[in-house]
Formats: structure tokens, sequence, C-alpha cells
């Protein structure tokens, strides 16, 4: 009799445990669904704008561009991320560890490791991507805000593309909640940003997690009537069957062309997530081709275009492991395409050795043609 009392009352406690296991689960679905929506599509920055030259770009004169994803400041060389994985050429295959940066100081580090590498270079206009402002990834260190004190002298703007609901994954060390996107500084006059919504998946659960993808367009008066058109963008990595890379190409296409039809001249750079420099089996490696290693090349441009990269020094390195030189696979994924209004001078990948990202930073040395 006493046996089947304590049956009774310990298939209770599992039953009440499981009951609110599952009430649990269903709060926070609840949760994620209720917060999610996506940025509008069409945006202007214009008012977020922190203005702080009115001097235009002239033609004929050669100006300075960078593009650098600085990985929200998690990226040490001992980093590996734990949503990337990789296989060995000898068949073993391998996953990343972490979810988060290892502390506050670790992004600090970075992230002031990102600004003396950008200063040494001096550009006039720079790009970056995974800008972290409030994540717990982060320890919600504001890297916009370290940015704007350190690079002096430059116009800027922030535009979000990671506003995802607290994530409980991995369960030890969740992913938490993530407030991102990208960044445009100018030392020269902005006179519109505009954001341009790409083509995501709408599937669940990724939609509430994945980045609300978009590239900007800041629009930089010329001497006359028209417009350097710096375009940042942040393209899809893991896209199964690449459905989605295709749309938002097609949509950054289109972006191109129109301006281009409006006699404006195009600067776009960043993280296209995909080999821009022919750049596969270019760096040596014990690792092989990762899956989302997708190939672009000129007949991907519309008219008029052309990629502007170098395969000096690779600009992404795997994340299914720490870093370590001629180990890692590498890959050329940032870089820039321009019109064939603007004069190429000088492509370079700055080698930091992937001290303080899992990306090298970009330097494009152009000129606009009259």
């Amino acid at each position: 009799m006493q046996k089947e009392f304590k049956l009774k009352i310990a298939l209770r406690i599992v039953i009440g445990l499981l009951v609110t296991l599952i009430l649990l689960i269903g709060i926070y679905v609840m949760y994620v669904c209720l917060q999610y929506s996506r940025i509008e599509d069409l945006k202007s920055y214009k008012d977020d704008i922190n203005q702080v030259s009115n001097e235009k770009v002239k033609y004929n004169t050669t100006y300075k561009i960078t593009t650098y994803n600085i990985g929200f400041g998690a990226y040490e060389q001992d980093f590996s991320f734990f949503m990337d994985s990789g296989e060995y050429l000898d068949g073993k295959k391998v996953t990343g560890k972490l979810s988060r940066a290892k502390s506050k100081q670790t992004v600090l580090t970075n992230t002031k490791g990102v600004i003396d590498t950008i200063n040494n270079i001096n550009p006039d206009f720079c790009f970056f991507q995974e800008v972290d402002t409030k994540a717990n990834r982060s320890h919600k260190v504001n890297q916009y805000r370290m940015l704007q004190e350190s690079l002096l002298g430059m116009s800027n703007v922030y535009v979000s593309n990671f506003h995802s609901a607290y994530l409980f994954y991995p369960i030890f060390s969740p992913h938490g909640k993530v407030e991102s996107g990208i960044t445009t500084f100018s030392k020269y006059q902005m006179d519109e940003v505009v954001r341009h919504s790409l083509e995501i998946s709408d599937a669940f659960p990724t939609k509430f997690f994945d980045l609300d993808r978009c590239f900007t367009a800041t629009y930089i008066p010329t001497e006359d009537d028209k417009y350097l058109v710096l375009v940042n963008v942040h393209l899809s990595a893991y896209d199964e069957g690449g459905v989605y890379r295709k749309k938002q190409w097609e949509q950054l296409n289109k972006f191109l062309d129109e301006e281009y039809a409006k006699g404006n001249y195009i600067v776009c750079g960043g993280d296209f997530n995909h080999d821009i420099a022919n750049s596969v089996g270019e760096f040596s490696t014990d690792r092989l081709k990762p899956d989302w290693v997708y190939v672009l090349n000129e007949e991907d441009l519309t008219e008029h275009y052309t990629f502007a990269t170098s395969k000096n020094v690779g600009t992404c390195r795997s994340t299914d492991t720490s870093y370590e030189k001629n180990k890692n696979y590498t890959v050329v994924v940032d870089g820039f395409i321009v019109s064939d209004n603007i004069e190429i001078k000088i492509v370079e990948n700055i080698d930091t050795d992937f001290m303080y990202s899992d990306h090298n930073p970009v330097k494009l040395e152009f000129s606009i043609k009259k």
C-alpha cells in the first residue's frame, strides 16, 4: 500500500514537471512569435545621420574606402562558433563551440583592434557589418558608439539588420537576444540613407532568429547634381539550395541598374558571403570546402559593373575551430562592386591574421570619372 502511494506521488511529480515544461515551451514560442517583426522596406534613415561634414566629393580625385565585418567583437583567434561545422581532408568532422564572446573585455579589445586597423588605413569612407549595439552575445557592448567615438571627423549612420528574440540555445550558454546592424562612415556629406530589405526565409523557426537581411544606400553629393552611391551589403550565408541567395542577388542587381540609369556613381561593398574573387583552392588549408561557399563571377553582375577584389590574402576564415594559419579554410567573400564610371586604382585585403574578427578588412582606392 505504501509502495503504491509512493509510486503515485512520483508519477504526479513527473507529470507535473512535464506539464510545466510544456507550458514554459509554449510561453517561449508565443514570446518569440509576438516579438517578431520585419523592418520596413525602403525606410529612410536621413534623420538618423550623424552629420559631421558638408563637403562634396570631387571628380578625378582618389578616395579610399574600406569594408570590415567585425563579427560582433567575439572572434579572437581562439574563438569557434557553435553554428559553424566543417570537415578535414581526412574526413574527420568538427563543430565550433562558443555562442558568445568569452567576456566583455574580449569585445572591447577586439573592437579597439578593429578601430586601430581602420585608423591606420585612414579611409574616406568605411563600411562595417555585424556591429552590435545591445546583445547578450557581445556582453551588451555598444560597438557602434565605440566606432563613433574613435573614427573622428566622419559622418555616420547605423541601420539595424538583426533584432532577434532571446535564443535559449545552446542550453548552458545561450546565444541570447541580439540588436545588431551595419554602419557607414564618411568624411563627406551624407544627403540620404535608405534601407533596402532583402528576401529571407519565412520558414519556422528560422525566420525568428536569422538576420533581417538588408543593404543600405548612402547618397554622397558630387560637385554637380549627381551622387556617389555607397551600397553597404551583408548577404545570406546559410541558405540550403541557394534559393534566397539568388533572390537577394537579383534584388541587388536591380537596384544597381536603377542607380546607374540615374547617372550616379556606385561603389557597392561588404560581406557578400559568396566567393567573389575566384579564390576557392587559392589558400592553404587542411579542410574541405564548406557547403556555404558559393561562387559569384563577372557573369552574375548586371551590365556596367565589375568586381573590385584581391586575392593577396583570404578575407574570411572558417570558424569550426579556433584559427591556425594555413589550417582553417579561407576564402574571399569581402570586397567591392563598382560601376564603369568609377576608376579602380588599388584593391588590397588587409592581413590582420584574423586577430579581431573572422574577417579581414578590404581597402579600395578609386576615383570618380568625369
